[in-house]
This record gives structure tokens, sequence and C-alpha cells, in this order.
């Protein structure tokens, strides 16, 4: 029987001052650094079979850049394309390797990140390869604890609904939907050196913002595991997030502690970071020494691609499109009627509507498996609800499903069917029919029939 080997590395990737920083349908751009950025890699292999695990701290790898890395790491590796998996934390404060598309921008020094992304993504990798040490792994579930993830839709007594809603409003009656507290951790011991610690989890990276590069809540997941644990080294692979984040809408005493409330209505810092850091570092060192190991007899990768259909708008929709577009091109976004969170939305809204005004009326998405032994993460390209998520480790045949978001891709966020016609800001900005979720889903279930063999 072939044995495991696994091998491990670490690259800083932190930007230089300048780079634009996409999100928030503002312009920002590098002004310092508040934490390194990393890019880690994990290469297992059993016999002739070598997969790569890669986290990098940014908001997201669109298809194009994502493609470009997985050619460049096989080229200088010889591991094949389909079996690099790639993710992205999604901190919002990281360089984008995607041109703002609303903002004049330099395209040379984005250009030149990219390369520099690229060439250390590969680099990384190939140090992995050189790091091989027979290896065991073992898996977990732990339990996130309170104060660390809500939902942030929330349905208003008018029966509307409200994407990140201004804390202690009186016209909030809920949240729409439940989160998945469920920590996953996966944990592979290797022979004469240090083990590697992985945690899945679903939460928006969404924490600090600013202008200050930041690894947000992921780097003090990584710092505080590995400093806790000597000889371990941590990486996270961000679970369906999509309509979780880190803001208690009715804070309890201390909440507000070493925090403050951001222009879209949440509670940013840098110690907001810290705090669900620590916190989510603390279920690792629950289950750290209670993983179950098991005996990995096959490793095995598949990837599947789906036609979408996309949220192509009515012509009638166009004309107050085109004027908030507009207006907030020409910086006098005080003339749209919303503020906060619901500003955000309405922009967000228009500027996706003037995009898809010619088409196209469908799409192609590509999802990713990886199977592990008893363990399949399944990689989906974007911003899965919490609810797709739980949906696809429902799935039998496997001791522990991982759903990882921004996997080989970033191509925009993937609401539940319901959301569509409750509102918010995540259907708004959302370029896929109603339908979506539940194409993802079932393609998901068919990348883990196949993965089962």
């Amino acid at each position: 029987m072939a044995k495991l080997y696994a091998g491990y590395a670490v690259s800083d990737i932190t930007a230089e001052n300048g780079l634009p920083i996409h999100g928030y349908y503002v312009k920002r751009t590098v002004k310092g650094v508040l934490e390194r950025l990393e890019v880690s890699a994990l290469t297992l292999t059993l016999g002739e079979e070598r997969v790569v695990i890669v986290s990098v701290d940014n908001g997201g790898l669109k298809k194009q850049v994502a493609d470009k890395i997985r050619n460049e790491v096989s080229k200088r590796t010889d591991i094949p394309v389909k079996n690099i998996f790639i993710t992205a934390t999604h901190t919002h404060t990281a360089p984008s390797t995607y041109y703002p598309e609303f903002f004049e921008t330099d395209v040379k020094p984005v250009n030149e990140y990219i390369e520099f992304l690229t060439g250390k993504t590969a680099e990384t990798v190939k140090k992995s390869l050189d790091d091989l040490r027979p290896a065991k792994i073992g898996c977990a579930t732990g339990r996130a604890p309170d104060r660390v993830a809500y939902i942030r839709r929330y349905r208003m007594k008018d029966g509307t609904t409200f994407t990140c809603p201004p804390i202690n409003h009186p016209d909030i009656v809920g949240p729409i939907g439940k989160t998945d507290d469920r920590v996953n951790v996966i944990r592979i011991d290797r022979e004469g050196s240090f083990s590697v610690v992985i945690l899945n989890y679903g939460l928006h990276a969404d924490t600090v913002n600013g202008e200050l590069v930041s690894a947000d809540w992921p780097g003090w997941v990584r710092r505080t595991v590995e400093n806790a644990l000597d000889g371990t080294k941590c990486m996270c692979l961000i679970g369906a997030e999509g309509d979780v984040g880190s803001t208690n809408v009715h804070p309890m005493p201390g909440d507000m502690n070493d925090t403050e409330i951001s222009f879209d209505n949440e509670m940013k810092s840098p110690g907001m970071a810290r705090f669900i850091g620590r916190a989510l570092a603390g279920t690792v060192l629950q289950v750290f020494d209670k993983v179950a190991y098991f005996n990995v007899d096959n490793i095995r990768t598949a990837e599947k691609t789906i036609t979408v259909g996309t949220n192509y708008p009515e012509s009638s929709e166009l004309p107050l499109a085109h004027k908030y577009k507009d207006l907030y091109e020409s910086g006098k976004s005080d003339l749209i009627p919303y503020k906060g969170m619901q500003l955000t939305t309405e922009i967000a809204r228009a500027l996706r509507i003037c995009k898809m005004e010619n088409g196209p009326k469908s799409t192609k998405l590509s999802l990713s498996g990886l199977r592990i032994g008893e363990i399949a993460l399944i990689g989906i390209p974007g911003e899965p609800f919490t609810d797709i998520g739980v949906k696809i480790k429902q799935t039998e045949g496997f001791g522990l499903i991982l759903p990882c978001a921004m996997a080989n891709g970033y191509e925009g966020y993937f609401p539940s069917e319901e959301a569509y016609n409750e509102g918010g800001y995540e259907a708004a900005t959302s370029p896929y029919k109603s339908d979506i979720a539940e194409k993802i889903i079932s393609c998901a279930k068919s990348i883990l029939t196949e993965l089962k063999g």
C-alpha cells in the first residue's frame, strides 16, 4: 500500500504602497502594512498521485488569474492543473488582482502584482514539494464560540430585507437564516517535522477595512495556533460565507470593546480581527488532540463546468441604473437617496445592471473537488450562502466535507433562491439567476459522487 507524504511551505506576498484595493465600491489604495500577507501550500502525495492545496491572502482571484497561477505551478512542478486547488481568504485589505471596474486605475502595477503573486505561489509550491515527509492525517469538527458569526441579512418590520442594518435599529425583526457553527479541522502529522492544521469555517474575512494591508482574522488564527502549538503550521480555507458577518446588531456588554462601527454599519477594527482569530483558534485547540486518524488509500480530483443563467436586466431597470451609475462615477453618490449599506446596495445593483445591459444571458462556472481518503474538499468559485454549504455537507459517503469558497476563481455571490425575492446586497450584486444555489449544490454532489469512485 502506498504511503502518504506531506510537504508544506509559506511565503510573504505583502504588497507595496499604491496598489489598488478592491471592495466597498470606494477607491482605496495600499498605504502601509498592518500585518504581512502570506501564500501557503500543502502538497500531498500517494504513490504517483500528487495534489496541492494553496491558500492566498487575497480578496479573490478571478478565474483568469487563478488559471494563470495554476498553469505556472504546473509548469514548474509537473503537478497536473486539475490537481492544483487554490483558495483565497477573502481579506478585504489586500491588493486587487483584477482591475477595479469603476475607477480609473493604472493597470501596470496590478499586472506586476499578479506576476509577483504567480511567481511566489509557484515558488512556494515547489518548496513544499522539497519538504515532503511521511505523514498521517486526521480530522475533527469543533464548534465556533458565541459572538463570532451572525447572519447579516435581516427582515425589517416593513417586510424588506436589509443587509447589515445599523446596530439596534428599531425596525429589525430578525435574521433571515441560521449560521453553521461547525468548524472543520484537519491535522497532518509529518515524521520528524512540524504538523499542519487546516481550519475550514464560513465567515467573511472583513473585520478590518481601511488602507493598511492585513490578513484579517485568518492571519490571527494562523499566528495564534502556531504560537500555542509549538511545531505546528496553520492554514485557513474559507467556507460558505456569503451571508455571514461578525456584527451583532444587538450588541451585548463588551461587544464594542476595541472596535467601531464602519461606514457599512459593521463592527470593524484590527481588534475585531484579533478577537475572531483568537476565538476560532480556540476551537482548533479544543479538538487538536482528539482528531480521528484514518488511512488514506486514495487521492482523487474532479472538476465540472456548468452553464448558468445570468441576472440579465429588464429594460425598465436601465434608466434608474444609469442615473445612479453616473452619479456614483461623478462623485455625487450623496444625491442617491440612500445611506450606509443601503447606498452600497443600490450602487451595486446599478453597476451590475449597467454592466450586463448587453448580456451575456448565460455563462459558465467551474467547481472543483479533491478527495483525501475520507475527506472531500469542494471548491466553489465565489461566495456561496451558508445553506449551500450545509446541503453539500449532507452528502453521504465521506467522514468530512469541506465547502471552500473563492476556490480556483472568484465570480461573485451565490445567494439562495429565496434571497432574490427577499432582496439585500448579495442578490442585488449577484450576476446569476435565482436558481444558482441549486445548480451549485447539484454540481457539488455530482463531483462528490465521482470522487467516491
